[in-house]
């Protein structure tokens, strides 16, 4: 068989993470298909399964899927004659006697000829080009790969679509805790606000004081309504996402509403080798390179002639009685070849011009391998960067609660002015929500370094691809065969 077969390129693979020392990771094979059920987040699992089902993002890849099984079932039919036709037909002739036909008889022939004359006919043609040198062999290898590639482009529209769930679930919760902090202050900066007026109104203090807690307040106040905006188009992005209206989405959202998703104390990351069994996106640029390997052989087998065989059977006759008869039998056969010697160079270069596709698609693998690789080095450290940050927010946190107290304490009983009170209640509020943001960010690092990973994306699924309701409608309205059913056939 003419062409290259195919067999995967070398690609720069790192033995280990670069942060594998860090006592948060773990180099365990880490539970990829349900890696959100780490966070023992009702609502966020019930968010990722409703997009599963109901995304319409992910529903137009998984079609891509039924298309490309198509498409190879067609492409595997070219390994039979290519042409298989039944025919019948009928005519009726009316010659003129003063055609040259009927002229050119003796007269007394001419005058007796019948010049109307019925024709039936019957029979069945083929045409069939051998593949000789593996010309379709090969094309069915590059729509095999092309299969191949679109169930891992699924796979990674998955894997995306999980991890966009996930961030921006925790983008929500990490807006609603930060409201929750802002209505918390709010409260605090009002307390204070009155003990400012009643110093000020006993003549204890000068009235700069109520009017720079009064500005705090308002502008802590004005966070709130910049929150909610938040909120509800975060909320809009997860409808979105999810492929419901916003107002089903709430039905998903249960559980406290003011608390991040907990982080899982370790995080297991594997081994770097996994990603090209696992990255969906890797395993698409390979089969790329597949199929345009395949390619190179399909154009090479221009170089050499084609061998053709045709034929038809049938029968014909002037009337329906004779039609069947023996005699009435016709038939031809043909056996030949088609060689395009002399072309001027076009063959070769389409050949070149294969196989320096081949060529960037190869560039392109080993480039997907070190983007993928990148991609978890860039999560791992954006976790344990994050997590050290949250250890030293939370004390920060502690710190600021304790000296509000201190200041209102110190003020109440006159030992201190407002102004530092006021920094106090400031920086209390920035450091909540700065701690808040750090949380999120863990969570979100997790959710990054699983992304990176292939995590949810079983290379090994073999279940439908849309929803049910979607593969009865398609049955409905075309004969399918087996083609939507799980193992999905080529009929």
């Amino acid at each position: 068989m003419i062409g290259q077969d195919f067999s995967r390129p070398d690609a720069d693979v790192p033995e280990n993470w670069l942060t594998k020392s860090d006592d948060a990771l773990r180099t365990t094979a880490p539970k990829y298909s349900q890696w959100w059920e780490s966070f023992n987040d009702p609502s966020l699992s019930a968010l990722i399964d409703a997009a599963g089902s109901d995304s319409l993002s992910l529903r137009i890849a998984g079609l891509r899927v039924y298309e490309s099984r198509a498409l190879l079932g067609r492409i595997r039919g070219s390994l039979y004659p290519q042409i298989q036709t039944l025919n019948g037909g009928y005519s009726r002739v009316d010659l003129s006697k003063n055609s040259e036909l009927i002229q050119i008889l003796p007269e007394p022939i001419g005058d007796l000829t019948d010049s109307t004359y019925d024709n039936y006919g019957i029979g069945a043609t083929a045409a069939w080009e051998m593949d000789f040198w593996g010309r379709f062999r090969r094309g069915i290898e590059a729509a095999d790969a092309n299969l191949e590639r679109n169930l891992a482009n699924f796979g990674d529209a998955l894997v995306t679509l999980q991890g966009e769930v996930a961030s921006t679930y925790i983008l929500l919760r990490t807006l609603q805790e930060q409201l929750a902090i802002a209505q918390t202050n709010v409260d605090i900066q009002t307390r204070s606000l009155e003990i400012a007026g009643v110093r000020f109104r006993n003549g204890l203090t000068t009235e700069l004081d109520t009017q720079q807690a009064r500005a705090l307040l308002r502008d802590t106040q004005s966070l709130i309504p910049e929150l909610h905006t938040g909120i509800r188009q975060t909320k809009n992005a997860l409808s979105l996402l999810v492929g419901r209206s916003p107002s089903d989405l709430n039905d998903l959202l249960v559980g406290d509403q003011n608390r991040l998703p907990v982080v899982p104390d370790v995080l297991s990351v594997g081994v770097p080798s996994e990603l090209l069994r696992r990255r969906p996106d890797v395993r698409r640029a390979e089969m790329l390179a597949a199929s345009q390997s395949a390619l190179i052989g399909v154009a090479k087998a221009d170089l050499y002639p084609a061998f053709r065989l045709a034929g038809s059977v049938g029968y014909a006759a002037d009337s329906t009685g004779d039609l069947f008869e023996s005699d009435s039998f016709t038939g031809i056969g043909t056996f030949g070849f088609m060689w395009k010697f002399l072309d001027y160079g076009r063959t070769k270069n389409r050949i070149r011009a294969q196989d320096a596709r081949f060529q960037q698609a190869i560039a392109g693998y080993q480039l997907a391998v070190i983007n993928a690789a990148r991609e978890v080095e860039d999560a791992i450290v954006g976790y344990t960067g994050a997590q050290d940050e949250a250890e030293l927010r939370a004390d920060a946190v502690s710190a600021a609660q304790r000296a509000v107290e201190l200041a209102m304490v110190q003020y109440r009983d006159g030992v201190t002015n407002y102004t530092t009170v006021l920094d106090t209640q400031r920086f209390q509020l920035l450091a909540q929500s700065r701690y808040t943001q750090t949380r999120g960010d863990v969570a979100a690092a997790v959710v990054a370094t699983y992304k990176a990973l292939g995590g949810g994306w079983d290379p090994a699924f073999n279940g439908n691809y849309v929803p049910d309701d979607v593969l009865e409608e398609m049955t409905t309205r075309t004969n399918w065969g087996d083609l939507l059913t799980p193992a999905g056939g080529s009929q």
